[in-house]
């Protein structure tokens, strides 16, 4: 069985060592401007450069993360950057953005692609897609139980990567817009402002009155003492999550993951201690998805860490023996010749200035003790060989010092060599901005068939229903019908979204439409639209999806007015359609834990609930499908503005309202009236971070 991979994150020098000299196997780091933490000491082509050096000299793997959604104005940038890393020799880049990885795959071809969580893997579908596109690792989504993982693992064929330790997202990786809408800052571009640690309060409150409870908070996820286990069902890397926290809390997860796979056991209290939410959950892991995972950060907790960091610095403070080095010193009356050898073909020899002189005894236990003295370097003796040529010979042990001293900073300059990635020339198509009709096609998207209004849909080209709700669609109404993909499919829902796929083949439907990476597989060889849970932002990106088959593409809202005008897919020849949501509710999360659960189990639940924010505001929460989504209360509205977006067609996107309700929304989107009532222009206009 291959040995589990402990991987830890770095996001700055000092958390680097320390990760190093406490042992990790590979560290991950930002790639400035391009990863999803913009807060962190990231690095550029230089210190990349540095970085790699440092590690690849004490045989840990570096992987570079560049996983967030990308604009069209920084596809240069991007495609400089995929060259930076390729030419630092760096082992992996890890991927969001289907424009990152073809650029990657375009570029520098053997570089290995990981697919980041943010591409909302957590089926083996999803998985298995991966594969065929060229990934050699999925890093899968953290809600994910043991058999869930495992079934990934033994049957993708990849390498599979899953988190053991750090903070847990309240929301589906990738799949988050919360920050985006409440504050301009977008996870998805590595600004989250983290607003699901602020109160959200689950309990039924009077209007006007704030909440105060966390209940979109959770506890830190730690599965360290189930490494073993991940490890029997073929997960090849564990990892540590935390670029924005201390070297101290990366020196003490990293070495409570090298006792875990051990098998040792290690003190929980001080990885407690060096932070956590009061406490830590494997809810996920362990299939336990109640309220016991959620908790705070409190003043008690940051006390303990303050106590405890100064402590854990020993945990880094010298180097780490690690790298194994095969020694042989020969001496003859001329002189002295030591020869440093690892197991990877690297090889120093150096040269002795001292005269040996005739030994009365033997030497060689002697000479062999002083050569073994490899501390405070990254080497770890292995066989030490002496051969003495017409000896025995006496040396001085400075000068035998000396000799290891010099051999042992050639061999590690040796292994420092950077070993950049081959490189091809990869043009980028020049941008230009695409004209838009003035009057873009008309979409609508209901959560169920009873709440659309069949009375205000002659002006309405398409409409979207849940999979779902396919039996209850009349039949007259099937050829304008696409059926959209549930965005997550936990505990089993691939199977029955596969099984009612192919149950709707054949009845009449105009197609239907992908929200996840693993629908591209499901849907092959059928009409396939990219809806809004691919998180489509620039051109190369659609270009990628609508050479897979995507016939139409939904453009994420966070992306600005005038970023979509660069938005223009080509298949076979002729424009693939592109759209944006003109009104709805904006699913601000997609989570898998509950915040109801924080009140009452799901048996005592209606399925409907509301969050209470800090500033009074309540944001509706629905069930579905083994998830909850949480919705904007404001509805996004741009049917008063027809052309405004450069796309061909607007999706009116019905999730809360009521049958009238909405037929009084498409009334005011054919006439391009107001919206009454409070709204927002959501991102359109302003953009993100």
């Amino acid at each position: 069985m291959t040995q589990i991979e402990i991987l830890a994150p770095v996001g700055s020098e000092e958390m680097l060592r320390a990760a190093v000299y406490s042992g990790a196997d590979a560290v991950y780091l930002g790639f400035a401007g391009f990863n999803a933490r913009s807060g962190a000491g990231n690095f550029d082509a230089a210190s990349l450069c540095g970085a790699v050096r440092f590690c690849h000299g004490r045989g840990v793997r570096v992987h570079v993360a560049m996983n967030t959604t990308v604009y069209a104005g920084e596809l240069e940038a991007l495609a400089a950057a995929v060259r930076a890393v390729a030419a630092s020799g760096a082992d992996a880049v890890i991927c969001q953005d289907m424009a990152t990885a073809d650029l990657c795959r375009r570029i520098a071809p053997e570089l290995p692609r990981h697919a980041s969580t943010q591409m909302s893997v957590h089926t083996l579908e999803g998985a298995l897609e991966m594969a065929e596109l060229g990934f050699a690792r999925v890093i899968l989504a953290r809600e994910l139980s043991l058999a869930e993982i495992e079934t990934i693992a033994r049957g993708c064929g990849i390498e599979t990567e899953c988190f053991v330790h750090g903070a847990l997202c309240m929301s589906m990786s990738g799949q988050c817009y919360m920050s985006a809408f409440l504050g301009g800052r977008s996870g998805n571009r590595g600004s989250c402002a983290g607003p699901c640690r602020l109160p959200f309060d689950a309990a039924p409150l009077p209007e006007g009155r704030p909440g105060k409870a966390h209940h979109l908070s959770l506890k830190d996820n730690s599965v360290i003492d189930q490494l073993d286990k991940l490890q029997a069902v073929g997960v090849a890397s564990a990892k540590i999550e935390g670029r924005l926290r201390t070297p101290e809390y990366v020196a003490a997860a990293v070495d409570a993951c090298l006792a875990g796979r051990e098998g040792r056991a290690y003190d929980r209290a001080v990885l407690q201690n060096a932070f956590s939410r009061s406490g830590f959950t494997s809810g996920y892991l362990d299939g336990r998805i109640d309220g016991s995972m959620f908790g705070t950060r409190t003043e008690a907790d940051a006390a303990e860490t303050r106590r405890t960091l100064p402590a854990l610095r020993e945990l880094y403070r010298r180097e780490r023996p690690r790298v194994p080095v095969d020694l042989k010193l020969e001496v003859e009356a001329e002189g002295e010749k030591l020869t440093a050898a690892d197991r990877e073909g690297n090889r120093a020899i150096v040269y002795g200035e001292t005269a040996p002189q005739p030994a009365l005894t033997d030497p060689a236990a002697a000479l062999r003790r002083s050569l073994g003295k490899t501390g405070g370097t990254p080497f770890a003796p292995g066989e030490i060989e002496i051969d003495m040529k017409g000896g025995p010979w006496y040396l001085p042990g400075s000068a035998v010092n000396e000799l290891r001293r010099q051999a042992l900073e050639a061999l590690l300059q040796k292994r420092e060599t950077l070993r950049p990635w081959p490189v091809r020339p990869a043009e980028l198509p020049p941008l230009a901005r695409r004209s838009a009709p003035a009057r873009p096609a008309l979409w609508a998207r209901f959560q169920r068939w009873e709440q659309a209004p069949e009375e205000a849909l002659a002006g309405v080209e398409k409409l979207i229903l849940p999979l779902a709700e396919a039996d209850r669609v009349p039949q007259p109404w099937r050829s304008r019908t696409i059926l959209e993909l549930p965005r997550a499919m936990f505990g089993g829902m691939e199977a029955d979204t596969i099984r009612r796929v192919e149950a709707a083949r054949g009845q009449g439907f105009a197609g239907f439409e992908a929200n996840n990476i693993a629908h591209l597989r499901i849907g092959r060889g059928l009409p396939l639209a990219g809806g809004i849970g691919l998180n489509l932002t620039n051109p190369l990106a659609a270009q990628v999806y609508a050479e897979l088959g995507l016939s139409a593409l939904l453009v994420l809202p966070e992306v600005q007015a005038g970023e979509m005008a660069f938005i223009a897919p080509v298949r076979e020849g002729r424009p693939v359609p592109t759209g944006a949501l003109i009104y709805g509710h904006m699913p601000l999360m997609l989570t898998r834990a509950c915040p109801l659960h924080n009140l009452h189990d799901c048996a005592h639940c209606s399925r409907e609930g509301e969050l209470t924010d800090r500033k009074a505001k309540k944001f509706p929460v629905r069930c579905g499908g083994g998830v909850r989504t949480i919705y904007n209360p404001v509805p996004l509205y741009m049917g008063d503005k027809p052309g405004a977006l450069p796309v061909d067609y607007g999706v009116a996107y019905f999730t809360l309202e009521s049958r009238e309700e909405a037929a009084a929304v498409l009334g005011r989107i054919a006439r391009g009236e107001p919206f009454e009532g409070d709204f927002t222009r959501g991102l359109y206009y302003k953009g993100t971070l």
